[in-house]
């Protein structure tokens, strides 16, 4: 972050590294745990979705988001720290609102459709919120290990986003 000095001219804030590392494990392990919540109910949502194609896509992205575990399982044991999944409430809330929105339209198979993509859109959007971040962070980390492993994410969530996005427009068109 910059932070304005009288005059008009800007700082840097410096973090310590082992500060900044315990922030990057930290945040790792929520985005972990998240996605845990995400692979262990997608199977669930799936079975749910009326459209082959989101489906099919749901099946996809449970294949990326365990990819994208054990990369994040290789980030841990390249900063010498275990899995502690912290508070996840953000993305645990986006799946759980999404299975009331499949109860709610649990007669309406469009409209149940419409609302597994909306959730799953905005989940890998935090998704890729949060690699950004971590992106900025790495690079302090002078690993490029990390760095490549956290952008490996970044990239899945984007294409994962995408094909929701494509799905969803094939979807509106064709109901």
């Amino acid at each position: 972050m910059m932070e304005k000095q009288p005059g008009g001219s800007l700082q840097k804030i410096s973090l310590p590294k082992q500060e900044l590392k315990s922030f990057f494990i930290s945040h790792l392990n929520k985005i972990y745990a998240a996605k845990a919540h995400l692979v262990s109910n997608l199977p669930q949502i799936a079975n749910e979705a009326h459209f082959r194609d989101l489906r099919h896509a749901i099946i996809e992205t449970i294949e990326d988001v365990e990819k994208q575990m054990a990369w994040m399982e290789m980030i841990f044991a390249l900063l010498d720290s275990n899995i502690n999944p912290g508070n996840f409430g953000g993305l645990a809330g986006l799946v759980d609102d999404a299975f009331k929105d499949i109860k709610l339209h649990e007669k309406k198979h469009e409209l149940r459709d419409m609302s597994i993509l909306f959730y799953l859109h905005n989940i890998e959007s935090m998704e890729m919120a949060s690699f950004q971040i971590l992106q900025i962070a790495a690079v302090k980390l002078k690993n490029n290990q990390i760095k490549q492993l956290i952008r490996e994410n970044y990239d899945e969530a984007k294409a994962d986003r995408t094909l929701m996005l494509l799905i969803a427009a094939k979807y509106i068109t064709s109901v």
